[in-house]
């Protein structure tokens, strides 16, 4: 299947966590930032991941410019999947279900519950166990869209 995971990230945790998901996946499956994203990198995709840190309870800026430029129905057929990553507090915050909300609005199918990934402090590293998290959705994410 071609798969893209699409990623944002301020201090590298973001980033770590997409490697770690593509690399789960398929063989050809292509990992890009969202600053080196193009519009064309989206053809032909048949499973789309995208992840970035909270920022003030939100998606970033980027993330969110992406995804309020996709139309309504663009990415019809594509299955999809979200994640965040953040620090674990009191109160609740959630980039990736926003996330989902505006992939689902675009057309994709949503094949795995958006999955949140803590850090340490602001600037991280990953809590314990974090990776190997990662490791497991990336396997959910490849069954589901196998139909499994």
């Amino acid at each position: 299947m071609k798969a893209l995971v699409i990623y944002d990230t301020n201090y590298g945790n973001t980033k770590k966590i997409a490697k770690i998901v593509a690399g789960k996946l398929w063989k050809d499956t292509k990992l890009i930032s969202i600053a080196d994203l193009k519009k064309k990198d989206l053809k032909g995709v048949e499973v789309l991941i995208v992840g970035c840190p909270v920022i003030g309870w939100n998606p970033t800026d980027k993330i969110s410019q992406f995804l309020t430029g996709l139309k309504d129905n663009e990415l019809q057929g594509v299955k999809a999947a979200s994640f965040d990553t953040r620090m674990k507090l009191f109160f609740f915050t959630d980039a990736a279900k926003k996330i989902s909300k505006e992939l689902s609005r675009a057309g994709t199918t949503i094949i795995a519950r958006s999955q949140d990934f803590y850090v340490q402090k602001v600037e991280g590293p990953l809590r314990a166990g974090e990776k190997e998290r990662a490791i497991v959705w990336a396997a959910d994410i490849k069954n589901s869209a196998k139909g499994k």
